[in-house]
């Protein structure tokens, strides 16, 4: 198959922990072929959905881990697969590509499928399932996120669309910081916050979950430095191998029939202390953390289901 990539651009990827990187190795592998380009570069022409693609080549080596060629203007209706793998933040420029994508899918099988990305903010479609959540609040209004720290003590408070995070705080009970810190929420987001109680069990860790339609399939716990709440591991959260719980086992099985309803192939799931907190849907990582520690390879699984789901749209198309 002929399939293109949308991401950030491949040179500032760090290949150790990058799932998009781990999905072109195998795609490679299984002889497909493939193609580069960024978010910038798509563009619509009379209804026509173009981009510059570049052929891309990987290979699993630290400082020369990929080829690119010419750049050439191709319409993405040629292509059999496009994967929509570019960090968020979810704005408005994200948005405006799912509304491009939208125009070639599935006839070009995109993944995840753009119209379900697009309707799908993470920290929002969460809370479809809010039982399985902490409480949680949304909103700009300062009043509402006082009562909720009134109630509950200690919270997190962060960006509705951040990622990797970007803004996150922990706010305890006695800190005398809130309001100078909502104040300065409110001059960087017009968008509203997320105040959410506050979960100890962060100490123990916060397990990545990845489902390949709906399905759990490999998972990693992420434990915070002693110094942060935050166990994103660019900013110092330390992975061990694990495995699901019976409640983990459940929240999959809960939320499994809606991943599979709205086509996310490939979806990661982040559980605090038994509670569901995010279901990331843009461009999930932690592929490869979960085949380091526990050998898991769930590259092989994705694009068994990817081409399975093509073989079967052909037939219909």
């Amino acid at each position: 198959m002929k399939i293109a990539v949308q991401m950030d651009h491949i040179r500032k990827i760090q290949i150790s922990g990058d799932t998009t990187f781990a999905l072109c190795l195998e795609a490679q592998k299984r002889g497909h072929e493939l193609f580069h380009y960024t978010p910038d570069r798509l563009f619509m022409r009379d209804g026509k959905v173009f981009s510059r693609l570049e052929s891309l080549e990987v290979r699993d080596k630290k400082g020369d881990h990929y080829t690119l060629g010419d750049s050439v203007r191709t319409n993405l209706a040629e292509m059999d697969i496009i994967l929509l793998r570019q960090d968020p933040p979810f704005d408005m420029s994200y948005i405006s590509t799912t509304y491009m994508l939208e125009r070639i899918h599935p006839k070009t099988f995109v993944v995840n499928d753009p119209v379900w990305v697009r309707n799908n903010p993470e920290k929002i479609s969460v809370t479809e399932f809010s039982d399985l959540m902490p409480e949680t609040l949304i909103t700009k209004d300062i009043e509402e996120i006082i009562v909720f720290r009134r109630e509950f003590g200690d919270i997190i408070l962060k960006p509705l669309y951040g990622n990797a995070g970007a803004g996150v705080f922990y706010i305890a009970d006695n800190d005398r910081n809130l309001n100078s810190l909502l104040e300065m929420f409110g001059q960087t987001f017009r968008e509203p916050f997320v105040a959410q109680r506050y979960l100890k069990g962060i100490q123990a860790g916060d397990k990545r979950i990845i489902l390949i339609d709906g399905e759990p399939v490999g998972a990693i716990n992420r434990v915070p430095a002693e110094w942060d709440v935050r166990s994103n591991i660019h900013v110092g959260g330390q992975v061990e191998k694990t495995q699901l719980s019976k409640r983990e086992y459940e929240i999959c099985s809960r939320i499994g029939p809606s991943l599979r309803k709205h086509g996310f192939i490939l979806v990661g799931i982040d559980v605090i202390d038994g509670y569901l907190t995010e279901i990331n849907v843009t461009s999930p990582t932690g592929i490869r953390e979960i085949k380091y520690s526990s050998g898991v390879d769930i590259a092989p699984l994705f694009w068994a289901t990817v081409e399975a789901r093509r073989y079967n749209m052909q037939g219909v198309l």
